[in-house]
C-alpha cells in the first residue's frame, strides 16, 4: 500500500520518536510512505481562530501536494491534524466558490486542491484498509498480559458526524480492537475519550495538568501497565508534563505513555531502542519486560536498550 504521508510538525519536532517509529514499522507492514516534506502545519485550530481562510489554505496546500503523488490516500499520525484537517476539508468541499478563492492563492505555487481526498490517521488505516486479521498475522512478539489503556484524545472522536464515526465505522473503539489484535489486554477507564488538557496548557497550566493527572490516575487505578495514544500533543501532556501532573494531583503516577506506532512496533518485534522509547520522560522499562514477549510486571531481563 502506497500513501501520501503527512507526519505533522510535532512528530518531527517535539516527538521525533513518533516519526522515527512510523518509519520503522512501515516496511514491516508493506506500507510505502511518500512523505509530504513541504506540507504545512495544520494549525491545530489556533490559526483558524485568527484567520479561517489562512488555516484552510494551509491545509488545502497539503491536500494538493498529496494529490500530486500516486498514493492510495493521504495518511497522518496525529489526531489533532486529523481533526483540524477534516474540518477544513469539510468546508472546502462544501463550497466551490470558496474553494476557488483558496485555489487562486495556491496557484502561485502551481498547486490546486480538487474536492474529495481521503485523509486517514494511521489508526483508521490499520483497521479499515490494512485489516486487523492481517495485522494479527504479522505479530512476532505478542503483547502477552500487557494491560494497555487506550487514550484517544478529543480531536479524533468528536464531532462524530464530521469524523465519520457510526455503527459501520466505530472509530472510537479502534484502539481497543488494535490492542487486542496485538495480543494485549484492553484496560478501559473514565478518561480514555476525554481531552488531555493540552489545548489550555498555555492559558491555565494548573487546570491542564489536573486533567492529564486525572486521566493517568484513572488508568493507574484500573491497573493499566501503560497508555497508548494516536496523538503527539496528548503524548506531550501525558508524558512530558507527567512530573508536573504528579505535583498538582499529589500522587505518584509513573504511567508510561506510548505512541501508536511504538506499540505496533513492539508487537512486530522491534526493540525499544529502535522505537525511541528511551526518549520518554516515563521510561516503560520500570514495568515491562521485553525479552521474548512484551509482558508487564517483570523487573528483570534483557530489555533491549
Amino acid at each position: 500500500m502506497k500513501v501520501a504521508y503527512w507526519p505533522g510538525c510535532v512528530s518531527r519536532g517535539f516527538t521525533p520518536e513518533l516519526h522515527g517509529s512510523m518509519a520503522k514499522i512501515a516496511p514491516l507492514l508493506d506500507i510505502e510512505l511518500i512523505e509530504l516534506d513541504r506540507g504545512s502545519c495544520c494549525g491545530a485550530g489556533v490559526i483558524a481562530e485568527h484567520s479561517q481562510e489562512l488555516a484552510d489554505t494551509l491545509n488545502a496546500r497539503t491536500f494538493a501536494l498529496a494529490q500530486q503523488t500516486d498514493g492510495h490516500m493521504m495518511m497522518n499520525i496525529c489526531s489533532t491534524c486529523q481533526g483540524a484537517q477534516t474540518e477544513c476539508q469539510e468546508r472546502l468541499d462544501a463550497n466551490a466558490e470558496y474553494r476557488a478563492i483558496v485555489n487562486e492563492t495556491l496557484s502561485e505555487d502551481g498547486l490546486t486542491y480538487e474536492k474529495g481526498i481521503t485523509n486517514k490517521n494511521l489508526l483508521w488505516l490499520l483497521v479499515e484498509d490494512f485489516g486487523l486479521d492481517e495485522l494479527r498475522s504479522r505479530v512476532k512478539r505478542p503483547l502477552t498480559n500487557l494491560r494497555v489503556g487506550p487514550f484517544y484524545g478529543c480531536y479524533i472522536v468528536r464531532p462524530e458526524d464530521r469524523l465519520g464515526i457510526d455503527h459501520v465505522k466505530p472509530r472510537d473503539t479502534y484502539l481497543s480492537l488494535l490492542i487486542e489484535a496485538l495480543g494485549g489486554t484492553v484496560i478501559e477507564y473514565a478518561g480514555m475519550h476525554k481531552c488531555c488538557g493540552f489545548p489550555i496548557v498555555t492559558m491555565n497550566k494548573e487546570a491542564s495538568l489536573k486533567q492529564a493527572g486525572r486521566h493517568l490516575g484513572d488508568a493507574k487505578d484500573a491497573d493499566a501497565d501503560c497508555v497508548v495514544t494516536p496523538c503527539p500533543l496528548c503524548h506531550l501532556n501525558l508524558d512530558l508534563q507527567q512530573p508536573g501532573a504528579e505535583k498538582i494531583t499529589g500522587r505518584v503516577l509513573d504511567m508510561p505513555v506510548l505512541h501508536l506506532p511504538q506499540l505496533v512496533g513492539l508487537a512486530l518485534g522491534l526493540s525499544p531502542k529502535d522505537l525511541g522509547l528511551g526518549r520518554h520522560v516515563v521510561k516503560p522499562t520500570s514495568v515491562i519486560d521485553w525479552s521474548s514477549s512484551v509482558v508487564a510486571g517483570v523487573g528483570a531481563g534483557d530489555r533491549g536498550w
